[in-house]
């Protein structure tokens, strides 16, 4: 397993090794004693998937805040995805900048996106399935949003022509410097 700093202290790229054979190939995705020994350690809770149709389909920028903040270790089961953390804590020399990976199922390779970052994902491609471990449990009342298209944070998204496809709540999401609730 392949451990990768990224620009943003905290946030990792996670390459898994794959065996293969003429079969195909095994992986072991998550390895709890593997993380702890990288200093990566976190009780994840649940597992979420999600299926998302179209290219270009946008989810983000989202967080949770305290005391139901999450971390996420995110990764592709069929597709491809760019996938972006933004750095939301207030008194970090990184505030407001962020990475951006694209994540493929093809590689296995993954994000690990600590509490304290805004996390969205953009599909490179149809019907994309996207599965993630989350460290605390959906909190509606913690959930919150920042607008994907924020000009203060440039983020290049790879769309193609034409607008993304969203959600209302993603849609209407206030800018970073309108946020009341950060880290």
């Amino acid at each position: 397993m392949d451990i990768i700093r990224t620009a943003l202290d905290g946030v990792v790229e996670i390459r898994p090794a794959r065996h293969g054979d003429e079969r195909g190939w095994f992986s072991e995705t998550y390895k709890q004693h593997t993380l702890r020994d990288a200093g990566i350690d976190i009780a994840f809770v649940q597992d979420n998937e999600s299926l998302s149709a179209p290219t270009a389909t946008l989810r983000g920028l989202h967080y949770q805040i305290a005391p139901h903040a999450q971390d996420k270790l995110v990764r592709v089961i069929h597709g491809s995805i760019l996938d972006v953390a933004v750095d939301i804590r207030r008194d970090s020399a990184t505030f407001g900048q962020h990475v951006a990976i694209t994540l493929t199922a093809d590689l296995g390779n993954q994000l690990l996106v600590p509490a304290g970052f805004a996390h969205g994902f953009c599909t490179l491609e149809p019907n994309v399935r996207v599965g993630y471990k989350v460290s605390d449990l959906y909190a509606p009342d913690c959930e919150r949003a920042i607008r994907w298209d924020d000009p203060d944070l440039a983020i290049d998204w790879q769309l193609p022509p034409g607008a993304p496809v969203l959600s209302g709540k993603d849609a209407d999401a206030p800018l970073l410097a309108d946020q009341p609730d950060l880290f």
